[in-house]
């Protein structure tokens, strides 16, 4: 036992979604009988909080208190078997060398695990984009900036700013303008822009102040634009509750964009 970071789930809040179970790469919430979020087994939770921006209702926090620390060799094993090679190798602190995980040699032969830095959740790990020789990034950019508002950032926009009214609107988790090299000729052009970060952002406020701006303004078209990421699906479901919660009936384009800079359309 050991005193660490791990999830709580409040029974009362959760409402028995499902969308932690998916934003955890370690598999370690599932839905009970009586359709609610628990832990699997407290040794597959990392307490990274992965799981935290998809929430819905706010039923999921991380607390620290005494529990089995996180086994990464436990929880690839339980992912492999659950949900399959390729999920498996997401799961935090594993690293590239699987075998030791699911081919349990006997103690005589084992080696040491390398050492591994902490990746935190699956959009966190570390990888490095290939691209052709001698072609470091296609050139389509014109270097003309599409921005037409200040500010962006979602506290600190108004939801009465005149610019608003009448708009069409793009709500882009910050990292999609660094991974997406035509991001203002693609998706900012003849857009009012907001922009938000589901993990690392205070996002208590972002649902009534996106509501407000629908609310208070004649918006022609709303577009989330994510980054593949589990994480980053926190967006999506800020602006899915806002839409609701506005009463505003208007469709949500949803856009991803992978790490390697393809975008795609759900």
């Amino acid at each position: 036992m050991a005193l660490r970071k791990i999830i709580e789930i409040d029974r009362d809040l959760c409402d028995g979604c499902g969308l932690c179970t998916d934003a955890c790469a370690e598999g370690a919430l599932v839905l009970d009988g009586e359709n609610k979020a628990v832990l699997a087994k407290e040794i597959y939770c990392d307490g990274m909080g992965a799981c935290l921006d998809v929430c819905p209702t706010g039923a999921l926090k991380i607390i620290e208190r005494e529990s089995d620390e996180y086994d990464a060799r436990a929880t690839y094993t339980h992912v492999l078997t659950t949900r399959g090679k390729e999920a498996a190798e997401n799961v935090h602190g594993i690293g590239h060398d699987h075998s030791r995980a699911d081919s349990n040699p006997p103690s005589s032969s084992r080696k040491e695990p390398a050492p591994h830095f902490p990746q935190g959740c699956p959009g966190s790990m570390a990888r490095e984009i290939q691209r052709p020789e001698g072609q470091p990034g296609q050139k389509t950019v014109s270097g003309n900036s599409e921005l037409s508002q200040w500010p962006i950032q979602l506290h600190l926009v108004s939801p009465f700013a005149p610019y608003f009214n009448e708009s069409d609107l793009l709500v882009a988790a910050d990292c999609t303008a660094f991974a997406l090299g035509t991001f203002h000729q693609e998706l900012l052009r003849g857009k009012k822009l907001i922009i938000a970060c589901p993990k690392l952002d205070d996002t208590t406020p972002y649902i009534q102040k996106l509501a407000e701006i629908l609310k208070n303004n004649t918006i022609y078209s709303l577009t989330v634009a994510t980054m593949v990421v589990p994480c980053c699906s926190g967006l999506e479901h800020i602006v899915d509750r806002a839409v609701e919660e506005s009463g505003v009936r208007i469709n949500v384009k949803k856009i991803k964009v992978g790490i390697d800079g393809q975008m795609m359309t759900s």
